[in-house]
């Protein structure tokens, strides 16, 4: 806001400390030749308005006719103040006592960084040591302005860090999922793909089980045979004996008998050559059934081994697959733990390292403080001396100025009156003379010994001013110490930093190794894919074998089939029942 040049009053400034109190917007204020300094109330109550505010960071109050009473009021409101940073008083009427009170504000007051007072009749010593306060607080500012900057960026890195960390675990955890998941869908198709081998297995057990029963019906149509053959043998034996009961009636019966028990012979011995040659043939039929069954059976057990060595080759890799899973979500887990624990612990470590160095920090800058409070209290109390010595001196010279010319005038007086007198009496007016040349002699003594109380207050004047100008520039040496150990700090903030550029690189280390464990894993899941898939492989292999073991099962069956049907057929079992 700009109020320059407008001659506000009591209403005015009261106008304006209401706003200052209402008000949390207003960041600058330009009261710029009004004269509030001259309507004490007024200016008063806007000093309260103005320690009531929070917001107002610059205030120009140039040419407004404050005295020190002003400068008073002004001070108790800075006490209070928090926001203003600027205040421009030059040109005014502030003397020493307000350059006293706005020096001593400036001990409580701590976010003043810029204080004009050119033109105000303020002795250049409060001048240096306003100066001198306000750089102090300058210098606290930006050191307290660093200190949270980089406060906020460690927070930051931290925060970005425990992003990256959380990321990155998340990422881990949705690939070892997805991982679980692929081992899962090769377990169901390992499974699918046992079943389906065990549903072949069941198939060949129903081949052989019904090769088993055709090798019964076999050998229940040779026992038949051998029960046949046995029964021509009898029937032979029957014929022969008949044959010799023939050869003894032969002798006896005429040749048609003969010949016909000879047809009969004959048949028999062809039927018995037909029954032996068939049963040749269905031992022969029946041995490579045999054979073919042992074949079967051998090639079934090779084929259960194998199921069994694959399945158990399968569940052990599975085993294996899901312990190096385990072992690696085991030890993913422990090195998260472990750079989350170094990470947490180099993050306590770096706080309350700032902690102690802002802590060390602001107890120095007490100690400093306390310091610059106690030697300006002293500088504050010599001056004071000095200025009351000064006044002493003053006073008494003053005294002894006024006292001479009394003595003066009393003594012309005096001398008048003798003059006077000396008319009537020219041995008195000698005498008179005498006594005068007397009484001038010893008020000569007594200016000389007035002035020499002069040299000696004025030397001790000068000693006292060459005392404060020792204790400025040891005051002066103390700021410079503050200064070179407030360069030391920064230099082991810089080399804090260093340590923080060092801790970066380590973590920018640990995620490189974490991205080659990702990488590792991710290997070791491709090695794994390719023995899946060599299983697979084999798996199908397998199947096209027992495919064509089934084609072959089921023509050795059908030719079985066909060679039986054909016995049954061609046998005299099947002739007699035709026959019937």
């Amino acid at each position: 806001l700009l109020f320059q040049g407008n001659n506000l009053r009591t209403l005015g400034a009261e106008a304006l400390g209401k706003l200052l109190r209402q008000n949390k917007s207003i960041r600058s204020l330009i009261l710029e030749w009004n004269s509030l300094g001259a309507w004490e109330e007024g200016f008063s109550f806007f000093c309260q308005g103005l320690g009531a505010n929070n917001s107002l960071q610059q205030l120009d109050l140039r040419n407004n006719q404050i005295n020190h009473q002003g400068a008073g009021e002004l001070a108790m409101a800075l006490k209070q103040n928090a926001s203003l940073q600027e205040l421009d008083l030059r040109w005014n009427n502030i003397g020493l006592l307000g350059g006293r009170a706005l020096l001593n504000c400036l001990h409580s007051n701590k976010t003043l960084k810029r204080l004009e007072l050119a033109g105000n009749n303020i002795p250049s010593d409060i001048l240096k040591a306003v100066e001198q306060a306000v750089d102090h607080n300058q210098d606290r500012q930006t050191i307290l302005s660093e200190t949270q900057n980089r406060t906020y960026i460690l927070s930051k890195e931290v925060l970005s860090l425990k992003d990256e960390k959380t990321k990155q675990f998340l990422d881990l955890m949705d690939t070892i999922d997805k991982q679980r998941e692929e081992i899962a869908r090769s377990s169901r198709m390992s499974a699918a793909r046992v079943s389906q081998l065990q549903e072949a297995l069941d198939e060949q057990h129903s081949i052989m089980n019904s090769l088993k029963a055709k090798l019964q019906m076999t050998e229940a149509a040779l026992a038949l045979s051998e029960q046949k053959v046995h029964n021509l043998g009898e029937l032979l034996n029957a014929t022969k004996q008949e044959q010799t009961i023939l050869v003894r009636f032969e002798s006896r019966i005429p040749g048609q008998t003969w010949f016909e028990g000879a047809d009969r012979e004959g048949k028999l011995l062809r039927d018995l050559s037909a029954a032996s040659e068939k049963n040749l043939l269905l031992r022969n039929q029946v041995d490579e059934l045999e054979k073919k069954c042992k074949v079967q059976q051998d090639h079934l057990f090779q084929v259960k081994q194998d199921l069994t060595n694959t399945t158990a080759e399968l569940k052990l890799r599975a085993v294996q697959a899901e312990e190096r899973l385990e072992m690696e979500k085991r030890r993913f887990k422990q090195s998260l733990e472990d750079m989350e624990s170094l990470r947490v612990k180099e993050v306590d470590h770096m706080t309350q390292h700032m902690e102690a160095s802002g802590r060390s920090m602001q107890d120095r800058i007490q100690r400093l403080e306390a310091v610059r409070a106690a030697l300006e209290e002293e500088l504050s109390q010599v001056k004071a001396a000095a200025l009351s010595e000064r006044g002493q001196a003053e006073e008494e010279l003053i005294k002894v100025r006024n006292q001479a010319r009394l003595e003066e005038q009393q003594q012309l007086e005096h001398l008048e009156e003798k003059l006077r007198l000396m008319t009537e009496s020219r041995d008195e007016a000698q005498n008179c003379c005498f006594k005068q040349k007397q009484m001038v002699a010893e008020a000569q003594a007594k200016a000389s010994q007035l002035s020499l109380q002069a040299d000696g207050l004025r030397r001790r004047l000068e000693q006292l001013q060459q005392d404060l100008n020792s204790k400025e520039e040891e005051k002066v040496m103390e700021v410079n110490k503050v200064k070179v150990e407030l360069q030391e700090q920064i230099g082991h903030l810089q080399a804090e930093r260093t340590a923080q550029d060092g801790l970066r690189e380590k973590i920018a280390a640990l995620e490189r190794q974490l991205k080659a464990l990702s990488s590792n894993h991710r290997e070791a899941l491709l090695d794994k894919e390719g023995e899946i898939s060599l299983l697979l492989e084999k798996l199908r292999v397998k199947e096209a074998d027992i495919s064509r073991m089934r084609e072959e099962e089921a023509q050795r069956a059908s030719f079985l089939q066909n060679a039986i049907m054909a016995y049954v057929q061609g046998s005299p079992l099947g002739t007699h029942s035709s026959r019937k």
